[in-house]
């Protein structure tokens, strides 16, 4: 069976929100899910506990107050990959898992970059995170391959609409270095060269690719399937969206070697929202 993944940026949801958020992540066909912009509030918690209970592995890191950050939630075996240990600024802002595969074992390594504004502080941050990871990257480096998901908050350099004056050289370095210094093709482009989606948006006709998929060489001959979903960033009935960001779903030919005995999320969810019955 293949292998499918998906990355969505959660927005630091409240609980009230986490709880819709875990509906329909419970309903998706993924097995492993990289969500982005966690923080050691309610909402993250709540999906880390959830999905804890109900089998899943889940990776959350410790994050420091208002810090965001990442988490990984596996229905299949993992263990930690060594970058997280290897990044020391900001650390939960990284985190890696390695599952084992028919082809051998695969670095999955999810990644929320600081945004920034035009302070000096601001950009330094962001600046300091990109070499850090950079360097994450180099001193894990092994023959294993990476597919590195999550909300990068950069942007290609042909990007449309093109945003100019909005983002400084590094941040377009830190895209093109991504293949240039560690061999990581962008999945999305490899599929559809010249497709122009936006996973964000400050307006509809403002739109931002910033949620990404990068794989390793080997990977690119087994995707099968980079696209993102945008349904998550759409308005319900009663005005609501699960978060402002398209979620970017990745299918690999590839079949895991194990998988978790798990049971639905979503069923909490309801037994949590059920009223206490009334003692006569």
């Amino acid at each position: 069976m293949p292998l499918n993944l998906l990355t969505v940026n959660v927005g630091a949801p409240s609980i009230e929100r986490a709880q819709r958020q875990l509906r329909w992540l419970a309903a998706r066909p993924e097995e492993v899910l990289v969500l982005t912009e966690t923080k050691a509030t309610a909402g993250s918690e709540f999906l880390a506990r959830t999905f804890q209970a109900c089998g899943y592995s889940v990776t959350f890191p410790a994050h420091e107050p208002g810090e965001l950050g990442v988490m990984i939630v596996s229905k299949l075996a993992t263990t930690l990959d060594p970058l997280g240990a290897a990044l020391d600024y900001l650390p939960a802002r990284a985190a890696g898992i390695v599952i084992d595969t028919d082809d051998g074992p695969l670095r999955i390594v999810g990644a929320y970059v600081p945004s920034r504004d035009a302070t000096f502080e601001k950009t330094e941050r962001k600046k300091t995170w990109i070499e850090q990871f950079h360097k994450a990257l180099d001193t894990t480096s092994s023959n294993a391959p990476v597919l590195l998901l999550g909300d990068l908050n950069v942007l290609e350099p042909n990007h449309q609409p093109p945003h100019r004056g909005q983002f400084a050289q590094f941040e377009y370095d830190f895209y093109t270095g991504l293949t240039e210094r560690h061999g990581l093709a962008d999945l999305f482009r490899y599929l559809h060269p010249d497709q122009v989606e936006h996973s964000w948006a400050r307006r509809p006709e403002l739109g931002y690719r910033y949620d990404h998929a990068h794989g390793s060489h080997a990977l690119t001959r087994k995707l099968v399937r980079c696209e993102y979903i945008h349904e998550t960033r759409e308005n319900t009935a009663d005005g609501s969206r699960l978060t402002d960001h398209s979620g970017l779903a990745v299918t690999l030919a590839l079949g895991a070697k194990q998988t978790l005995l798990t049971s639905d999320p979503a069923k909490a969810v309801d037994a949590l929202n059920e009223p206490e019955p009334t003692l006569f």
